[in-house]
C-alpha cells in the first residue's frame, strides 16, 4: 500500500538527509553510474546535512516570531527605518521601542523584536502592570494596534480603549466611501436571521465557519456567506470581481470590537483623548530624535538595549521636569 502521509519541511533534518543519501548510494553501488551522478551525490553528502544544521541554529536564534536577525547583534531584527538617508528603503538591524506617556512624561517603556506594533501591545501593558501593580484605566493608540487580539485583551483587562482600527480614518472620508459602495462592511446584516443582503436585495446565506490562527497563535472565527445566483445580476462585475456567486468572509467578533471602538473614538471623551495623543507621545519621540539626536542604540543585545532605553527615558523625564521648573520660575 502506498504511503500517502504528506512530508513537511518540519520533518526534514540532517540525520534523515544523511540516511536518504546513504540509501541512494547503496542502491547505486553495483550499478553503472555516470560521473555527473556521483558528483551530485558527493555534493549532497557534503553540503546538505551541514546546511540543514546551520539552518536549525539560525531558526533557533530567530525563534517563532521573527524571520531575520543581524549577525552582529542576533537579538536585533531587520526593519525599515523612517530615517533612510539612502532613500531606497534599506532594511537595517533594529529594535521596536514602545513607550507610554502622560503629559509628555514617559511612564512605561519596552523593547521588542517585532517589526510591527500590533503584537507589542500585550507585552507592553503587562510590563506596566508589573511596574505599577495594575493595568492603566485608559489606553489611547493609533491604528497600528487595532487588532482583534488586542481589543479582546483590553476588554478582558477592563481597560477603556480608544484604539483606532485599520479603516477608521478612511471611514471618515465620504469621498473614499463613495468610491467603494459594495464592500462587505456596507452590506445589510440581519442579525436575527444571520444573513446578509446584497446590493440587489438578494439574501446571502451562511455557508459555515472556519478558524484562522494568527502568527501569535490567536484564533479567529471566520463566517462565510454566499449569494444564491449572481449570473443575471446587472451589478455583476461591479459588486464583486470573483467568478461565480459572491462569497464574503466576516469576522463577527472583530466587527463587534470595531463598533465599540468607533463609538468610543467618536465620543466626546474619545475626541479629547485623540487630540491629547497628538501632542503627548509624538513630541516625546520628536524631542529624543530631533533635539537630542538619539537615533541609534550604542549597545547590543536586547537586555543591554532595554537598560539603555531606561536611561534614555530617565533623561527625557528629567529634561521635561527641568523645563517645567524653568518655565515656572520665569
Amino acid at each position: 500500500m502506498k504511503d500517502t502521509t504528506p512530508t513537511t519541511f518540519a520533518e526534514i533534518d540532517s540525520a534523515k538527509v544523511k540516511a536518504t543519501i546513504e540509501k541512494i548510494d547503496a542502491a547505486l553501488k553495483d550499478k553503472p553510474v555516470s560521473k555527473q551522478v556521483k558528483q551530485k551525490l558527493d555534493y549532497a553528502k557534503k553540503k546538505w546535512p551541514e546546511a540543514l544544521d546551520r539552518y536549525a541554529v539560525q531558526e533557533a536564534i530567530m525563534g517563532d516570531n521573527r524571520n531575520s536577525y543581524s549577525k552582529t547583534d542576533t537579538d536585533a531584527t531587520f526593519m525599515r527605518m523612517k530615517e533612510d538617508h539612502m532613500g531606497n528603503g534599506q532594511l537595517k538591524p533594529a529594535y521596536n521601542m514602545q513607550i507610554s506617556t502622560s503629559n509628555q512624561f514617559i511612564t512605561n517603556y519596552t523593547i521588542h523584536q517585532n517589526t510591527t506594533d500590533t503584537n507589542t501591545l500585550k507585552e507592553h501593558l503587562n510590563e506596566h502592570k508589573r511596574c505599577y501593580h495594575s493595568m492603566p484605566t485608559v489606553v489611547t493608540a493609533d491604528a497600528g494596534y487595532g487588532s482583534e487580539e488586542n481589543y479582546a485583551f483590553l476588554e478582558k483587562e477592563q481597560v477603556t480603549a480608544y484604539v483606532k482600527y485599520g479603516q477608521f480614518d478612511r471611514e471618515q472620508n465620504e469621498t473614499i466611501q463613495q468610491k467603494h459602495p459594495f464592500t462587505a462592511d456596507k452590506l445589510f446584516y440581519n442579525e436575527k436571521g444571520d444573513f446578509y443582503v446584497c446590493p440587489m436585495g438578494q439574501r446571502m446565506e451562511k455557508k459555515g465557519n472556519y478558524v484562522r490562527e494568527t502568527t501569535t497563535g490567536f484564533k479567529q472565527t471566520i463566517t462565510k456567506y454566499q449569494a444564491k445566483d449572481c449570473s443575471r445580476c446587472p451589478l455583476n462585475g461591479v459588486c464583486h470581481k470573483s467568478q461565480g456567486n459572491r462569497v464574503i468572509e466576516v469576522n463577527h467578533n472583530l466587527n463587534r470590537h470595531k463598533r465599540e471602538a468607533k463609538e468610543n473614538l467618536q465620543s466626546e471623551q474619545g475626541i479629547a483623548h485623540r487630540k491629547q495623543r497628538c501632542h503627548d507621545v509624538e513630541p516625546v519621540f520628536g524631542n529624543i530624535k530631533g533635539n537630542h539626536h538619539f537615533k541609534r542604540f550604542m549597545l547590543k543585545g536586547k537586555e543591554k538595549v532595554t537598560t539603555e532605553t531606561g536611561l534614555l527615558c530617565l533623561a527625557q523625564n528629567f529634561r521635561k521636569k527641568n523645563a517645567i521648573e524653568v518655565k515656572k520660575a520665569a
